[in-house]
């Protein structure tokens, strides 16, 4: 995601005098905005149009949940402009990010994107709550790596992390997604405070720190969390599997379905139940030892090793291992559906075994078995 990236419409949106009431979902097209798109799409009972952003064009399966589609880039002034001139945007939901991985790589670049795009969007939602004298939903996906612990004797010895405990990053990532709690908090409490004419609360702002997701329709991309569903995809192929963290090391993890239920129900609550702006959420907390073994029961062939890579280690290590979710559990009646062993029985080995049976089977034009034991639900 570039600042000149080239912007245009997928789908012709209406035109006239009066801007038809709409919800904004920024970087639509991966796998978190395809299923709160599906989720939107499901739950609206007003008439508010379901606007998607993304950099690129969206897969037809996504395309189908929203009413308008555009490519684009969240630093793109004239898109936004034209979007806050065409819509009354009621709600936003703010997906879109340079992962943590290549942020590394290009800290500079994802503190442009991840900082400046979701200040685009503050003022784009503040614009807008002047221009309707509504206030405006804003969600927010912050992120585990907002932590910094500062040794590993620390993290193992601290319980249950608090939102406002340790919140030293080590990352880029977590610098921004820092960043973009802060920001979105002065927009929906402090937003142009010496202004005569300023607007109190233009922005009614939520934010979840996600753990480690987890997902069975993507494959994993490299994050420094994905070693769980690596092993997995890997045993599910017939390759070894060579991880890049020690046998103990531990953090908060949940399913994608989790993730967006959990959004959903963020947004779902009263204004007046909630206490605070950002809130922990978190299902099960394993170790990379305990993903070995679940694979190695269901795979009895496969082969997993570790060899961790200092880089990335140092990381997940500044991670807590477990996040104290009390707030959003009494808050908004936060809970997990899952455990590691139901999350992996149920939802991770069924939907990744079957595709690697798909993909067999597209090869030779016979069923094929990967060898995976079916597993119960504990």
């Amino acid at each position: 995601m570039t600042s000149n990236a080239t912007t245009h419409f997928t789908s012709a949106p209406r035109t006239g005098q009066q801007r038809d009431a709409a919800i904004l979902v920024t970087g639509a097209g991966g796998e978190m905005g395809h299923g709160l798109l599906s989720a939107l799409s499901r739950a609206r009972e007003r008439r508010e149009l379901i606007l998607a952003l993304d950099v690129r064009e969206l897969a037809p399966e996504i395309r189908a949940h929203c009413d308008h589609a555009f490519v684009g880039d969240i630093c793109d002034h004239a898109l936004l402009e034209r979007l806050l001139a065409m819509y009354e945007i009621t709600a936003i939901y703010h997906l879109a990010a340079l992962l943590s991985t290549r942020g590394e790589f290009a800290p500079e670049t994802a503190h442009q994107v991840n900082v400046g795009g979701t200040l685009n969007l503050l003022h784009l939602a503040a614009e807008q709550a002047r221009s309707h004298g509504s206030t405006v939903k804003f969600f927010f996906p912050s992120s585990i790596a907002v932590y910094g612990m500062p040794d590993l004797a620390t993290k193992r010895s601290a319980g249950l992390v608090r939102e406002e405990q340790y919140c030293d990053p080590h990352t880029m990532y977590g610098c921004n997604k820092l960043a973009g709690e802060h920001l979105g908090r002065y927009y929906a409490h402090h937003y142009r405070k010496l202004s005569k004419d300023r607007l109190a609360h233009p922005i009614d702002f939520r934010s979840i720190r996600f753990p480690g997701i987890i997902s069975a329709e993507t494959m994993p991309s490299g994050g420094t969390s994905d070693y769980g569903p690596e092993m997995i995809h890997a045993a599910a192929a017939g390759k070894e599997y060579c991880c890049f963290v020690r046998p103990d090391t531990r953090i908060p993890f949940m399913t994608m379905p989790e993730a967006i239920e959990s959004t959903v129900r963020l947004m779902s609550a009263p204004a007046e139940s909630l206490r605070r702006t950002v809130y922990n959420v978190s299902s099960f907390s394993p170790s990379a030892a305990d993903f070995a073994r679940l694979v190695g029961e269901a795979f009895p062939n496969s082969v997993i090793s570790f060899e961790p890579d200092a880089g990335r280690q140092s990381i997940v290590d500044s991670w807590p291992e477990s996040c104290d979710d009390s707030p959003a559990r009494t808050q908004w009646g936060w809970k997990e559906s899952h455990t590691l062993e139901s999350a992996f029985s149920r939802y991770l080995l069924p939907r990744i075994a079957g595709r690697y049976r798909s993909v067999a089977s597209e090869g030779t034009g016979e069923s094929s078995s990967t060898g995976a034991r079916p597993m119960l639900a504990k």
